[in-house]
């Protein structure tokens, strides 16, 4: 069955009629079948760069790609591409038969690597395209109880397009931090999604990293994956993971970058708008799911390890849904952290067009003020900007913790 995506509507937009659509996403998050559902099936030509016998073919003559599309009846309105990476080559046929005509084609391409269009000075379709990015299954895109209202937090509501798309059934607070939102994770048992995500691990390292000669020492890179996973959600210290793991710092580097353009890991940087207090601004890593930085750091995906792993896990998840919403929203939003040198900090700042708003995250059942105290530090430093503060906590109901700061439930936030 096929869930409601935040960007179903968003790619059928009218905005983008014309444009070549590039949307970008970790394996397994679910662009394929998304486009299933964006595009009609009849008139439509898709082309999978992931089998070896179309790849092959285009790699030895990209002009093919060309000719073919070229060649498709007037009937076919519709061309999808996956996994565009894998032949670079083909943007540029792709270029050459839009700016022949514009209206001839809708053309979307998929794509689960940046690296490699980088790498060889892809054409990246400048003026032509827009671009999306798909993310692990999101709050919004479940059926939740009410959210409060908060800056940028109003969860967008459906077109008539997508009104019969049922969303994501809600899944509690234990399987979501240790399985995660991967789509199809989502809907295997929990007797087989966590073998799920350790071969899911397993196939990124040797898929991504093999077979696109992304990395030239596997062991060193498998080294450096478990301690990203272990470390995710804190600030990256490059000296100190090359000490632990016997890696050269610039070769950390280098993975840190990988993982990026794979889009399984997010830089989160410091909040930097001008203020009283003096900062910290190393940046924080946090790979893209829960359920994939257990699987990676070789945790148990069982309800005990949340006893020790609990708290950092729930930071993890609240930021990674933050990061999903920011990039719902658009222009204008985004997610930072806090963190003076006299040791206050916030976990994650929700930054708006107009407002920006401090959040803690605490594993506690029971918030207290005490808990506010850092929110209302960050409160007092930027009062232009910030004028309330939330504790994303496990109570069962919201809670007025002081007159600025609201503690709510992890669901409901």
């Amino acid at each position: 069955m096929f869930f409601r995506r935040t960007l179903l509507d968003t790619l059928r937009s009218p905005v983008s009629r014309h444009k070549i659509r590039l949307l970008f996403g970790a394996r397994q998050t679910g662009k394929t079948e998304l486009l299933r559902h964006v595009v009609p099936s009849e008139q439509t030509w898709r082309v999978d760069l992931s089998a070896t016998t179309d790849r092959r073919r285009y790699e030895m003559d990209p002009g093919a790609f060309g000719r073919e599309l070229r060649a498709l009846p007037r009937a076919v309105r519709t061309v999808v591409v996956d996994e565009i990476q894998k032949v670079p080559a083909l943007l540029d046929e792709v270029q050459n038969v839009y700016d022949e005509d514009r209206a001839r084609f809708e053309l979307f391409l998929t794509g689960s690597s940046a690296r490699r269009l980088r790498r060889s000075s892809a054409n990246l379709l400048p003026g032509r395209c827009h671009t999306f990015h798909l993310y692990p299954t999101s709050h919004w895109e479940c059926e939740g109880p009410p959210r409060i209202e908060w800056p940028g937090s109003a969860r967008p509501q459906p077109a008539s397009s997508a009104e019969d798309t049922p969303a994501f059934p809600e899944q509690g607070l234990e399987r979501t931090l240790l399985l995660g939102n991967l789509p199809g994770v989502r809907g295997e048992p929990d007797e087989t999604a966590a073998a799920t995500l350790q071969a899911y691990v397993e196939n990124y390292v040797e898929d991504e990293i093999r077979r696109e000669a992304l990395a030239r020492d596997l062991g060193a890179f498998g080294v450096f994956l478990r301690l990203a996973a272990v470390e995710s959600g804190g600030q990256v210290n490059i000296a100190a993971l090359s000490r632990q793991s016997g890696i050269a710092a610039s070769t950390l580097k280098g993975y840190y970058e990988l993982l990026i353009d794979t889009f399984t890991g997010y830089w989160v940087h410091a909040y930097t708008r001008a203020g009283r207090a003096r900062l910290l601004t190393t940046p924080r890593f946090l790979l893209f799911d829960t359920g994939v930085r257990n699987a990676a750091a070789g945790l148990p995906s069982v309800p005990g390890m949340l006893t020790t792993e609990g708290p950092r896990l729930l930071e993890q998840w609240v930021t990674l849904e933050l990061v999903c919403r920011a990039a719902a929203l658009g222009r204008g939003y985004g997610v930072s952290f806090w963190r003076t040198v006299s040791g206050a900090e916030v976990d994650v700042v929700w930054e708006g067009p107009r407002e920006d708003v401090p959040i803690e995250v605490k594993w506690s059942e029971r918030p207290t003020p005490h808990d506010a105290r850092h929110l209302e530090a960050f409160l007092d430093a930027y009062p232009k900007r910030a004028h309330r503060g939330l504790v994303v906590c496990r109570a069962p109901r919201a809670q007025q913790l002081t007159e600025r700061v609201l503690a709510v439930p992890w669901n409901a936030f």
